[in-house]
């Protein structure tokens, strides 16, 4: 088995007492004092994680005659200098390849964050489907930290020399701090107000011990999971893969269907035939929540399969998001969700579980 990477942050966190698993091939901190803990942070004051682990891709040359431009479901050639955008990289299927987000750092230059589990199959993906320009993996240079959560503008802002409150939502500058470049970013994985950095190595780990110091709470995966899975924010591996579709995962509001791009016509076929499955949300009836590939059933009928699903703290209650077979399926009545140790009683209902 390949020994898994660590971040540049790996002894800090481990300093703190963080508790640590394989993660994508990374030796990732689930959580610190505890998730629920980490989890309340979050929504209430502000919280840090350390996601280093993405990959970051940096394209160079013409948009639209690369081919770029199809290449994912993102329309890059209108998508303004400053400005990001979340999308999917498909195969021809319209499966899910990969979630993505562009950035457009320049005319002709773009960052393309992509998950760790698939950054090599993104990154032939990419290459096959480029006819010019160049496409560079710069993972390893780069590491990434997310200040998440209501109070994130106040501890950040005197870390940087402009309004941090004129920044809009998927917008980002290219700055720095402590003297070195930063790539300052108003997006996040929580739904609070926050922004990710990306910066080198030595640079996170001199922002980690600022923020630390200022009294910023370390959050781990445990309660960054919970935190998406609240605002209903998909999770590839769980939520999206190949087989896959964007329709199908409940976030068509993500693709035009009147743009071309690769994958783009198995959508149509399948918009126009209607999808016979869907991601739907649902919530327990008690504290207790399940997991990953629970099966669902109605009236004792096998009508699906639990794609990710947490205790949250928030509600009090499990949540979670099941892939449902329509054919015969009531919205309206109850779910339960089986494994070998028993069932689970459940409700389908609507996103997001929080209102923010």
């Amino acid at each position: 088995m390949a020994e898994l990477l660590k971040t540049p942050l790996h002894e800090r966190q481990q300093a703190l007492g963080s508790r640590n698993v394989g993660f994508c091939g990374w030796d990732m901190p689930i959580q610190y004092a505890g998730i629920i803990a980490e989890h309340k942070a979050c929504r209430e004051d502000v919280a840090l994680f350390d996601t280093s682990h993405m990959g970051e891709f940096f394209f160079e040359g013409d948009i639209v005659a690369s081919g770029m431009n199809e290449a994912t479901t993102i329309d890059i050639d209108a998508l303004p200098v400053g400005k990001c955008k979340y999308g999917f990289l498909l195969n021809d299927e319209g499966g899910v390849i990969d979630d993505l987000i562009v950035y457009r750092l320049g005319e002709q230059v773009l960052m393309i964050v992509v998950n760790a589990a698939r950054r090599e199959t993104d990154l032939h993906a990419f290459r096959d489907r480029m006819g010019s320009g160049t496409m560079t993996d710069r993972s390893v240079e780069y590491a990434k930290l997310d200040v998440q959560g209501p109070h994130a503008i106040k501890v950040l802002q005197k870390y940087f020399d402009r309004d941090l409150t004129e920044m809009g939502f998927f917008s980002f500058v290219q700055t720095e701090i402590f003297g070195e470049p930063c790539l300052l970013s108003r997006t996040g994985y929580t739904g609070e107000l926050g922004f990710e950095l990306y910066i080198d190595g030595a640079t996170s780990v001199r922002i980690w011990d600022a923020l630390i110091a200022d009294g910023v709470t370390p959050a781990g995966l445990g309660a960054r999971d919970a935190l998406r899975l609240e605002m209903g924010y998909s999770l590839y591996g769980n939520d999206l893969s190949e087989t896959i579709t964007p329709l199908e995962a409940n976030l068509g509001m993500f693709v035009n269907l009147k743009r071309d791009y690769i994958g783009v016509d198995a959508l149509r076929d399948q918009k126009e035939a209607g999808v016979t499955r869907l991601l739907m949300p649902f919530k327990t009836t008690g504290r207790r929540s399940a997991r990953k590939d629970f099966e669902v059933y109605q009236n004792d009928r096998k009508v699906g399969f639990v794609t990710s699903a947490a205790f949250s703290p928030t509600l009090n209650v499990g949540i979670g998001l099941a892939m449902i077979d329509l054919e015969g399926f009531d919205k309206d009545a109850g779910i339960e969700l089986r494994d070998s140790r028993g069932a689970i009683e459940a409700n389908i209902t609507s996103l997001p579980f929080i209102k923010k």
